[in-house]
């Protein structure tokens, strides 16, 4: 899939003459946490979100400044804390480099970037104006939305199944530095030996369960090798 088909396309957006105010009711409106700032060509000139508007002096949240702390903080962030706690106006509060995709981007993509940024929603742009919006939340119901598996698949001969378990473990790159040894009886595959870590050695579950035709598996593997004594 692509961002423009699990994107929110009516997105709320305000332009950055607009109030500090204005935008924190049309927030509190539409029940959205971030609000994009375009201009009147529909380009982004940048993005108010609710940690733009968490200190502020009207609400008493201003953050305190004693004067040892102003010490060791530089005079431009004390600065750049006192317009994000007094400015009116949106263009003085807006994050201006906005972290956008376009709508063909893969949704894997827009997932790497939400979890590198770390930011909770992303801009989607069609020839460079705004078209919509993904959030985390788009995700997780891109995920609920997707067709579920049309059932158990005919099991293939347990000897073809045993090596196609056999190239998955060998093609993974991951699964560790011991061999596994690997039985298959009427599709059920039973997994001998030792994992690197328990993380890995759920991981390897893990992708012997997504071979069509495994019906189950029955995972033997120790997470580390037995420690033996004078050795």
């Amino acid at each position: 899939m692509q961002a423009k088909h699990i994107m929110t396309r009516d997105v709320a957006t305000v332009s950055s003459d607009a109030s500090v105010r204005e935008v924190a009711r049309l927030m509190t409106e539409r029940r959205v946490s971030a609000v994009p700032v375009v201009n009147a060509k529909g380009q982004i000139d940048g993005i108010v979100s609710e940690g733009d508007l968490m200190f502020r002096v009207e609400t008493g949240t201003e953050r305190p400044r004693s004067w040892w702390l102003s010490l060791f903080s530089s005079a431009d962030g004390l600065a750049t804390d006192f317009v994000k706690a007094h400015a009116r106006s949106v263009a003085d509060v807006m994050t201006r480099n906005v972290v956008t995709v376009d709508e063909a981007a893969p949704i894997a993509e827009v997932a790497r970037i939400l979890e590198e940024r770390h930011i909770k929603r992303v801009p989607v742009l069609s020839d460079g104006r705004l078209a919509g919006i993904i959030s985390r939340a788009d995700l997780v119901r891109a995920l609920a939305s997707a067709a579920e598996p049309l059932g158990p698949m005919p099991s293939p001969d347990d000897e073809t199944l045993r090596e196609q378990v056999d190239t998955a473990l060998r093609a993974a790159g991951w699964t560790g530095t011991f061999p596994i040894g690997v039985s298959v009886s009427e599709g059920v595959v039973h997994l001998w030996g030792f994992a690197d870590s328990e993380a890995r050695r759920t991981a390897i579950r893990v992708l012997v369960e997504e071979i069509p035709g495994v019906r189950r598996v029955e995972n033997h593997l120790k997470p580390s090798l037995p420690a033996y004594g004078g050795m």
